[in-house]
């Protein structure tokens, strides 16, 4: 429909006084129509030829609107359908759009609506076939775990993928903790051709600094203290594929320039060993921080960022693209009510609306594990919104509350999650220094002598602090 053609329209109704009006005003607009009194006249028009869009009555003789509906979506077709209704019922919005409807009128209807679902329908269309494309093009399009989402900045994102998945110049991904990092890292790796190779993730994060080197880069046998016998690194383990380098910004500095001289020199030595060993890897790093503030902050090496830096990749967190999050929540109960639920279910109308009006400050994450509590806790073959009832707006400060105990329970995680790491207490107070301060400055909208008195400290510590970590100030670029 995006080529300049004319929409062609099916309006199936046996009121010929509707069936006339939705005529004149569809064709006045350009479109092409053709009319069918009843559900088998519907039928035959189906069958004979393609529509990009058809309005259908929810009764009339023969098959009904819905009926219609549910045999089209059986065949796979892709005609947009819009169910007309005499009754503005709960259950009627229900039913349409769990079979799949782009969405219902209710008689009498203005035209402007009529107007407005054509042109919703000609976007969407084309907006689903260039993401089928697309996905087609950087293999997205596998079940599991995959990138989902239509808005302008996620085509984007797909669009970048399928230029740079072919050839080996590293990425860098950002965005927020929970948007889908390692999804682009494995869709960039899916879509090159080193696919038929391993793809090794590592969280610098999550491994004690002491050991990381070892872990990147393997050792020989007794190159150290409990090095009873040699390990190749994950460099070497991901030989011929792709390794996934997450949060590069948490990455000890001095380590940082190891990793440099390997990037530069392709040559990996091993901790104890005398030699260095060729490794043919494509590099994709990520982290949550913003980059050039943790260089600012001398967290991370410029020329390394630089040196990794040569495709950025951006994921916009959820509450910048709110239109995604219908798509989401329908993507996640598709793929976990089987197990879950031990039967399909279904999104209502008021609970998308619900759904998108939370800002979801765990990203994806955090909407991925609300469907799953529903899932869970919920009888109903249709998920209302008082299913998603633990979804409750609080108030700012309780929000930045929720946002420091979240940060905090990600790197309590993280750290308990290595069986060998030592000196925990001290770790995890280096770690969550950065989330409580920008959490307090949140609060307080940046005030730092509110801020200072907040966190029980002196003002000058906190200038101090501020500067050390590169902490931006609420509303200053």
């Amino acid at each position: 429909m995006s080529d300049g053609a004319p929409t062609r329209v099916l309006v199936a109704d046996d009121e010929a006084s509707i069936r006339f009006v939705l005529r004149e005003t569809l064709e006045e607009a350009g479109h092409q129509v053709v009319e069918a009194g009843s559900g088998d006249a519907a039928l035959e028009a189906l069958a004979s030829q393609a529509f990009d869009i058809a309005f259908l009555d929810i009764r009339m003789p023969g098959p009904s609107g819905l009926e219609i509906l549910e045999r089209l979506r059986a065949l796979g077709s892709d005609t947009t359908v819009v169910i007309i209704t005499a009754q503005n019922t709960f259950e009627n919005a229900v039913e349409a759009m769990k079979r799949g409807a782009l969405d219902y009128l209710v008689k009498p209807f203005a035209m402007a609506e009529v107007l407005a679902l054509v042109d919703k329908a000609r976007r969407t269309r084309d907006l689903e076939r260039e993401v089928r494309e697309l996905r087609r093009e950087v293999g997205l399009a596998g079940a599991g775990e995959r990138l989902v989402g239509r808005c302008p900045a996620m085509l984007e994102i797909f669009k970048t993928i399928g230029k740079v998945a072919a050839s080996d110049v590293p990425v860098l991904v950002t965005g927020e903790s929970g948007t889908g990092k390692e999804l682009v890292a494995r869709a960039i790796h899916n879509a090159s051709p080193r696919a038929q190779g391993p793809f090794v993730a590592v969280n610098a994060a999550a491994i004690p600094r002491e050991l990381l080197e070892s872990e990147l880069f393997g050792h020989e046998r007794g190159a150290f203290t409990g090095a009873v016998q040699a390990r190749a690194g994950r460099f070497r383990d991901a030989s011929g594929g792709t390794l996934f380098l997450d949060e590069i910004g948490d990455m000890p500095v001095e380590l940082q320039a190891k990793l440099l001289r390997v990037l530069q020199s392709g040559e990996v030595t091993a901790v104890g060993a005398r030699h260095a060993e060729r490794v043919d890897v494509r590099i994709v790093a990520a982290t949550h921080r913003d980059p050039d503030a943790a260089v600012a902050g001398g967290h991370l090496r410029e020329d390394l960022l630089y040196r990794l830096r040569v495709v950025p990749i951006h994921i916009p967190p959820l509450r910048e693209r709110p239109e995604d999050v219908p798509i989401l929540a329908q993507h996640f109960v598709d793929r976990y009510a089987p197990e879950l639920a031990g039967a399909p279910r279904y999104l209502a109308d008021a609970t998308l609306e619900r759904l998108r009006a939370w800002d979801w400050p765990g990203n994806v994450r955090e909407l991925e594990n609300a469907i799953k509590r529903a899932l869970v806790l919920s009888s109903g073959e249709v998920l209302g919104p008082e299913d998603f009832a633990f979804l409750s707006q609080p108030d700012a400060a309780a929000r930045g509350a929720a946002d420091l105990e979240s940060a905090v329970l990600r790197e309590v995680e993280s750290l308990l999650g290595d069986p060998a790491a030592e000196g925990l207490y001290a770790e995890l107070l280096e770690r969550v220094e950065r989330p409580l301060l920008e959490a307090v400055l949140r609060e307080t909208e940046g005030n730092q002598i509110r801020a200072a008195a907040r966190l029980g400290i002196n003002r000058n510590t906190l200038r101090k602090k501020i500067a050390e970590l590169g902490i931006r100030l609420p509303g200053r670029p």
